[in-house]
C-alpha cells in the first residue's frame, strides 16, 4: 500500500506530477525540474519531505546509545545542535545516513531516510542495551524544506526565532510559529543552498505550506518536487542512500571519513572500518563533469581511455546550472583516476565520453550554507 503525506491533496491541487517513491505517493515535479532547480539556486524552493522518518531517543543513556549507534562523535553536541552521521552494521557497511538532533541531555531525535524507516527502527531496537526509550513518530510528524537565497527572508515572517543568528546545523523550537503553532526550525538542507527545514504536527503542515507559498511567491518561491531535489543534491555532491550508500558500501570509501570518528572509544562497525583503513581503501567516490555532450546514468561503466572498467556511476544527470552532464561514482583508488582534474571515461551506450574528476560542489554556489 502506497502511503501519502498530509500534503498529498495540496500537491494534486497545485498540479504536481505524482510518483511512487520509498513507499509514498510524492510529487516529482510541478512546473518542471529545471525551473524548480533554478528557483532554489536563484530565489527559493519549497519541498515536502514528510516521508522522512523521525525517531525520539529518550533517557539518561540517550547520548551513550547514539554514540554507540553512529559513526560521528555525539559527545561534542550540545542543546540545539544537529549532526550528520552514518549508522553502520558490524561489517562497517551503511545501514543508513541520518541527522542527530540534541534537544536535551536525555532527549534526541534521529531523522532517517523514508525507505529505511522500518529497517532502521528494528536495528535501533536490537541495539538498545542502554535502557533508552525509542519512539518511532514518523507517521506523526511532517517536514517541509525551504531552500534558497531568499529562504531566511521568507521564513522570518513566520517565526520569532532570529534566523540570522541560527548557525548552520543548529535548530530552535518555536512554540509561537505562525502565531500559535509548534515547529522545529532547523538550519539544514539537502540542496547546497542556504535554507531551513521545518518539522511540525501533521495537522499544521497544510496551513504552514500555504502561508510560506503565499509569502514567498512574490520573492520567486516555487513549490519543488523530488526531481529537483535530486539534481540539486547531485550538483552539491551529497550522497543518496541506495546510490552512494547502502549495505555494501562503507563511509570511508563514500567520502564520509569526516563524519566517521575512528578515535571514538567504540561504535558499531568501528573494528571493521579500522581494518578497511589499514588494508587500504580499494575504491573511492568521485564527482565528475562530462567534457562532451551526454548524460551519465546509474550503473554506467567508468573506464580508462582504452576501455578498461575501473568503476561505476552511482548517480548522474544533466546539471541545470552547468548545462553539462555530471555524476558521482566509485572508482578504483588510484591517483590517476580519483584526484581532481583526472580524466576518466564514461561508457554511454558503447561510446567512451571523457569526464573530469572535480571537487564538490560541482556548481558555483551563489550562497554558502
Amino acid at each position: 500500500m502506497v502511503k501519502t503525506t498530509p500534503l498529498n491533496a495540496t500537491h494534486v491541487q497545485l498540479g504536481a506530477k505524482m510518483v511512487p517513491f520509498a513507499g509514498f505517493d510524492m510529487p516529482v515535479q510541478y512546473e518542471g525540474i529545471v525551473a524548480e532547480h533554478l528557483a532554489v539556486r536563484q530565489t527559493a524552493g519549497l519541498f515536502d519531505v514528510s516521508h522522512m522518518g523521525e525517531v525520539w531517543v529518550k533517557g539518561a543513556n540517550a547520548a551513550n546509545f547514539i554514540q554507540h549507534l553512529v559513526t560521528n562523535d555525539v559527545s561534542t553536541m550540545y542543546d540545539g545542535r544537529a549532526m550528520y552521521a552514518v549508522m553502520c552494521n558490524e561489517n562497517g557497511y551503511a545501514i543508513d545516513d541520518l541527522i542527530v538532533y540534541r534537544f536535551a541531555e536525555d532527549k534526541y531525535m534521529l531523522v532517517i531516510n523514508a525507505g529505511n524507516i522500518e529497517k532502521d527502527f528494528a536495528w535501533m531496537q536490537l541495539q538498545n542495551t542502554f535502557d533508552v526509550i525509542l519512539e518511532n513518530v514518523s507517521d506523526d510528524m511532517s517536514l517541509i524544506a525551504l531552500q534558497g537565497p531568499n529562504a531566511a527572508q521568507i521564513l522570518q515572517q513566520l517565526t520569532d526565532t532570529p534566523l540570522s543568528q541560527l548557525a548552520y546545523y543548529h535548530f530552535a523550537e518555536d512554540t509561537q510559529f505562525m502565531g500559535s503553532r509548534y515547529a522545529i526550525v532547523s538550519h539544514t538542507g539537502y540542496t547546497g543552498e542556504k535554507g531551513f527545514e521545518i518539522y511540525c504536527k501533521n495537522e499544521d503542515v497544510v496551513a504552514i505550506w500555504n502561508e510560506i507559498l503565499s509569502i514567498g511567491s512574490p520573492l520567486g518561491l516555487k513549490p519543488c518536487g523530488l526531481g529537483a531535489r535530486d539534481t540539486l543534491r547531485l550538483e552539491a555532491g551529497y550522497c543518496l542512500y541506495g546510490h552512494e550508500l547502502n549495505d555494501t558500501i562503507h563511509p570511508l570509501e563514500a567520502g564520509l571519513g569526516w563524519v566517521t570518528k575512528l578515535k571514538k572509544i567504540d561504535f558499531i562497525g568501528k573494528e571493521a572500518l579500522l581494518n578497511y583503513k589499514a588494508e587500504g581503501i580499494k575504491r573511492k567516490l568521485v564527482a565528475f563533469i562530462l567534457n562532451e555532450r551526454g548524460i551519465p546514468r546509474q550503473d554506467y561503466a567508468i573506464c580508462t581511455i582504452d576501455g578498461k572498467e575501473i568503476g561505476v556511476v552511482t548517480s548522474g544527470s544533466q546539471s541545470p546550472i552547468l548545462q553539462q552532464g555530471i555524476g558521482l561514482g566509485f572508482v578504483e583508488n588510484l591517483s590517476d583516476y580519483i584526484n581532481p582534474n583526472a580524466t576518466i571515461y564514461i561508457n554511454i551506450r558503447g561510446k567512451l565520453i571523457p569526464a573530469t574528476v572535480s571537487k564538490t560542489p560541482l556548481h558555483i554556489r551563489q550562497n554558502s550554507p
